[in-house]
């Protein structure tokens, strides 16, 4: 069966046409700028990549161009619409409602709506995506994959913070964490990697890009993750604060007069290594900044590698030992300097990086000497295979 998956984003949709049983990505792309101008970039297997403008007001829009090219004649990989099986969407927030993956009904988009509150930039743009390719293909039945639910198997004790019971029973604020797909699906490959059962293993699993988490898996279960009741909290990260002490919100809305929804926005779109180096979020400017000098970039890269470490070690004491470290994502997998500013610490668990093979992006690989004692490795993640493989199983 032929799935589509579909992972909407305020002005962006990524999307992987993927044969479920060879598991081999047929078509791949990214619509950016939507409701601007419109850009497509559209990969498919065995072709030359096409990148075109386009307009596109809106993601309705965008994925009636992709059906058009995954169809086309000169560029497409299948013949009609029929050859998809299933779509799988991406949904960044299922709250309390979704221990699981779940195919998507009226009622399943209205607990979805609910959520919108507690992930505004992603949820609503999520299912703007759902409603899209509803409209296009009535008949094809859908899968919402959620990047909370693989955390539902958090305890109490990690999920609750140490605020009046009653807004958890009101409001239910709690931690969720996010990135659950990448994590699950990291988790399960390390475990492939060491030849043992994910129910045998202590896994930290380090999901390090833009947005940044790191998750404790305890016999294949999320016992804790960095991200909070938001995905703004934990990790410094691209543009986002992490973990602040929340005086300091009140503080600055005094201090800047501005109002807590403006200083939200700032902990949000100007902070993390852009807000401490005065850079960029990006990490391979930060890479050019520290070797040209840039004294505040080296700090923010200090500062970051400083914040993964202690979740390590955080984590490490959680599930009391580690038997597996693995380093994914955009910063994960292929920057060098922010992990081996990482490995500084790591020295108290028997664990020493292996420069040579370090110098590696973006490729299955230990990174640890042979002699460390915790093995760490790079394993980059598909999160598009990973919702393909629930819509199967699901349907």
């Amino acid at each position: 069966m032929n799935v589509l998956v579909i992972n909407c984003g305020s002005s962006s949709l990524k999307y992987q046409l993927i044969d479920s049983d060879s598991e081999q990505v047929l078509a791949k792309g990214l619509c950016e700028r939507i409701k601007i101008d419109g850009r497509l970039k559209h990969s498919p297997a065995g072709k030359a990549t096409v990148e075109m403008d386009s307009p596109m007001p809106d993601h309705t829009a965008a994925v009636e161009l992709v059906l058009k090219m995954l169809t086309d004649s000169e560029h497409g990989v299948i013949r009609s619409l029929d050859e998809i099986g299933a779509v799988g969407h991406r949904i960044v927030h299922g709250g309390e409602k979704f221990a699981s993956s779940t195919i998507i009904t009226d009622e399943v988009i209205e607990a979805i709506t609910e959520c919108n509150d507690l992930a505004p930039l992603h949820n609503p743009a999520n299912l703007i995506g759902i409603e899209s390719c509803r409209k296009l293909m009535p008949d094809v039945p859908m899968v919402a994959v959620f990047d909370t639910a693989f955390h539902q198997t958090m305890p109490e004790k990690a999920y609750l913070y140490g605020i009046p019971y009653e807004y958890y029973e009101k409001y239910k604020i709690r931690k969720y964490g996010f990135h659950g797909t990448s994590h699950s699906f990291v988790s399960k490959r390390m475990a492939e990697i060491l030849g043992k059962k994910p129910e045998e293993l202590k896994t930290i699993v380090c999901h390090l890009g833009n947005g940044a988490s790191i998750c404790a898996v305890k016999n294949g279960k999320s016992v804790d993750t960095s991200m909070g009741l938001t995905p703004l909290d934990g990790l410094v990260m691209g543009t986002r604060s992490g973990a602040i002490d929340p005086a300091v919100i009140e503080y600055i809305a005094e201090k800047g007069k501005k109002s807590i929804s403006e200083v939200i926005d700032v902990l949000n779109k100007e902070s993390g290594v852009a807000g401490v180096s005065g850079v960029s979020s990006d990490f391979r400017d930060l890479d050019n900044a520290i070797l040209a000098g840039n004294e505040r970039a080296k700090i923010a890269m200090d500062v970051f590698c400083y914040r993964v470490a202690q979740y390590i070690g955080s984590y490490t004491a959680a599930m009391n030992g580690v038997d597996a470290i693995a380093f994914t994502a955009g910063v994960g997998e292929n920057n060098a300097t922010a992990r081996a500013g990482i490995f500084e610490y790591l020295g108290y668990l028997g664990i020493k990086l292996d420069t040579e093979k370090n110098k590696l992006r973006g490729e299955e690989v230990q990174i640890s000497t042979d002699d460390s004692k915790v093995p760490v490795w790079i394993v980059p993640t598909n999160e598009e295979l990973a919702i393909a493989r629930e819509t199967v199983a699901l349907l």
